[in-house]
């Protein structure tokens, strides 16, 4: 081998070996993340489903679990926040999709259409103590909206403040934040379905309801469906508004917990907050693994298109 070519293939070794460790580096990028979604999500998922099979003196035992799943009060609670979550779910799926839809077939990167983004990535972190108190202060019994109704309208449901302190008030109050949510999550999805589908089925003489039923649904569906579980595990597991608006503990899941937790009497009971905690894990994997598989789906046709 001549000089020159021990040379050349010194340089492409080092060229090789620098591109190897320039792979490698990318990845401590990563390392951030994995410690925060091992500190905040990992280790205490990990506490709830080992604490789950605890009693209070740290020792193994199932009779918690059987207490809690027996029990007609926290049945109750996950009862309602199934069903708050469920029906929330579908009420904001089916109205941020329809946003979506609006905003789509309108001037995409307009003003309006910038503004109803910008507004719903706020209006989507807009829940706790602030969404109570703005429903609070424009429906409640002194809001703004209940006395005028008392003067003008006295015979109407907002005359009343009292159905904002009930299921439909909570649902009311989860709705709005999952409005927005929606339109973030569903609006690529719209946004990914070309007019060349419509004009090439238009061409070939099909109907509206043809296009929508052959082509527009099923491509959709697959990431609608996906949106409203997140839109459920969202709901389902939300506190903050809640506690603020209601904080009956009995009423939902979250708020037992937080009872369980935190009793200003004496009864708290952390074995207890871990096994509900752990019936919510369960619920939140089931959904968020069908989420999982539709994502999936829906990312093949993304790739094909």
């Amino acid at each position: 081998m001549t000089q020159a070519q021990y040379k050349g293939t010194g340089s492409a070794t080092g060229r090789t070996g620098s591109r190897y460790w320039r792979s490698k580096t990318a990845y401590l990028g990563v390392i951030p993340f994995l410690l925060v979604s091992g500190l905040f999500l990992l280790y205490p998922t990990w506490n709830v489903a080992s604490g789950a099979f605890q009693n209070n003196n740290g020792k193994f035992s199932t009779s918690v679990l059987k207490e809690v799943f027996n029990s007609p009060v926290a049945r109750h609670a996950f009862a309602n926040s199934l069903e708050i979550s469920a029906k929330t779910a579908l009420a904001g799926a089916i109205l941020g999709a329809l946003f979506a839809w609006a905003l789509v077939n309108g001037k995409q990167g307009g003003y309006f259409y910038r503004i109803s983004v910008a507004l719903s990535s706020v209006l989507a972190q807009f829940g706790g103590v602030m969404l109570t108190f703005a429903f609070l202060a424009t429906f409640g019994f002194n809001g703004l909206i209940a006395n005028i109704a008392v003067k003008y309208a006295p015979n109407t449901f907002l005359a009343d403040a009292s159905w904002l302190y009930g299921k439909f008030g909570i649902s009311v109050l989860y709705t709005f934040f999952q409005i927005p949510l929606m339109v973030l999550v569903f609006l690529p999805t719209l946004e990914n379905l070309k007019p060349q589908w419509r004009e090439a089925s238009d061409a070939l003489g099909g109907k509206a309801y043809e296009y929508w039923l052959r082509i527009g649904i099923p491509i959709l569906t697959p990431s609608f469906a996906g949106a409203a579980l997140l839109l459920f595990v969202n709901s389902f597991s939300a506190y903050a508004t809640a506690a603020t608006l209601i904080n009956l503990s009995d009423f939902l899941t979250p708020l037992q917990i937080a009872t369980a937790l935190t009793s200003e009497t004496g009864g708290a009971n952390p074995a207890e907050a871990k096994a509900l905690s752990f019936y919510m894990v369960v619920v939140v994997v089931i959904a968020m693994t069908f989420y999982a598989m539709l994502r999936r789906r829906v990312s093949k046709w993304e790739q094909r298109r």
